[in-house]
């Protein structure tokens, strides 16, 4: 007669804490749902305006892109609405940023219920994604009715472009806060990159610049197709194609302010995307098992 553990009435040993990953977020939804709001209720917790920093930041920063760059280096003249060319892209680069910061903090900043709460802990830097996102909404407000002011006219290009935009910003977005979030754990000085990365990526996607700009110095060499491996510019990219060049009007001349098969060169970052949430999803669970330790 076998009295191995598997024969015990309440079945075989299991480890203590949740193992179920990205899968185990997803069955609970109601708690990542509190995880949400204590956030928010947090990152707003005595301010006056609330929510209204949403809209507040990302004015103060386009005004600043906007006059500096724009007004006194004369790039606005080289760039036509050069406004709404800065606003589609500080968008996406915000996004990234933004869930950068917050999701490689967001074990640390929850190490309490790390210690004490059986739950699959790719919901800290989960959540730290759905606040982000949550924020990037009342840009989007704010960019529709800008667009909607100076006539654009988006075609089934613009809406395919925008949907695989923001799915690639949202993937790539995950996959750095889960990363980034347990590497933070084991090395303190993570920090420090993020800060690097956060700079490098500003300038790294065509924001200040336009596409064009980009085809001038680098087109034709293997430098245009490494500019084009990163997800943030392709996304910034698909973006500026759903919402600025449908509001250029037909007496602009587009031809060259986007790259060639932008639309397959979305969907081939996406699936690389995906798998980059594989493989932080990796990451995290070959660390987690000394987050209690580290903390």
């Amino acid at each position: 007669m076998s009295t191995g553990v598997e024969d015990h009435p309440l079945g075989p040993l299991r480890p203590p804490g949740d193992t179920t990953g990205l899968f185990g977020v997803l069955r609970r939804r109601y708690l990542l749902k509190l995880l949400v709001q204590k956030e928010l209720r947090v990152r707003y917790q005595a301010s006056l305006l609330g929510l209204g920093w949403s809209y507040v930041k990302p004015l103060i920063r386009f005004l600043m892109y906007f006059l500096v760059i724009g007004v006194l280096l004369g790039l606005r003249d080289n760039v036509p609405l050069f406004a709404l060319h800065i606003f589609t892209a500080m968008i996406m680069v915000s996004f990234f940023t933004e869930t950068l910061n917050a999701g490689t903090k967001s074990v640390i900043k929850n190490k309490s219920l790390v210690r004490k709460m059986n739950v699959p802990r790719e919901m800290f830097p989960v959540a730290s994604t759905a606040v982000t996102a949550y924020h990037m909404g009342p840009q989007y407000v704010v960019l529709l009715i800008a667009c909607i002011v100076l006539g654009w006219s988006p075609d089934p290009t613009a809406f395919a472009a925008a949907l695989l935009g923001i799915a690639i910003m949202l993937t790539t977005s995950l996959a750095v806060a889960l990363a980034f979030s347990a590497l933070n754990v084991a090395f303190r000085d993570i920090g420090n990159f993020v800060e690097t990365i956060s700079m490098v990526v500003m300038w790294s996607v065509p924001q200040i610049y336009s596409w064009d700009f980009v085809v001038d110095k680098i087109g034709g060499s293997w430098l245009e197709q490494v500019y084009l491996a990163n997800p943030v510019a392709v996304a910034t990219l698909l973006n500026q194609r759903a919402f600025w060049i449908p509001s250029l009007g037909p007496e602009v001349d587009t031809t060259g302010f986007m790259p060639e098969h932008l639309l397959l060169r979305g969907t081939v970052m996406l699936a690389c995307c995906l798998a980059l949430v594989w493989v932080a999803q990796r990451i995290f669970s070959s660390l987690e098992a000394n987050f209690a330790e580290q903390l």
